[in-house]
């Protein structure tokens, strides 16, 4: 059961890392997808989520590669958390659109994930 929830989170935690490269280079299209606002602002703001992303999800993938730390991942699975929330909130107050929900769908699971696997793992 560990084996299948290290791989699960590890697949996870390089795709956070490509998103988040993702979102630092294709901001505007995909605040364009959300129906967000493209200011320069917002595209700023946006590119230095995608960099937090990319240090969290590259910092859990190296990790997980080694020999896991309950630290890392459960900073890892609390980053998942907030960032469901946040996406929800942001949906909520029509910031995002509503395919907003299935981003923050995703990264509650991710978190789930991440928190059955740091359960697991010795201290």
């Amino acid at each position: 059961m560990t084996v299948w929830l290290r791989r699960g989170l590890l697949a996870i935690a390089a795709g956070t890392f490509l998103s988040g490269l993702l979102l630092i280079v294709l901001q505007r299209w995909i605040l364009d997808l959300l129906s967000a606002p493209t200011t320069t602002s917002d595209r700023l703001f946006f590119a230095i989520i995608g960099m937090f992303m990319a240090i969290v999800g590259g910092t859990l993938t190296q990790d997980l590669l080694r020999r896991p730390s309950r630290l890392v991942v459960g900073w890892s699975a609390l980053q998942k958390l907030g960032a469901s929330a946040a996406m929800s909130l942001a949906v909520a107050l029509s910031v995002f659109s509503y395919y907003g929900i299935i981003l923050a769908g995703f990264d509650f699971c991710s978190a789930l994930l991440a928190i059955g696997y740091w359960l697991r793992i010795g201290r």
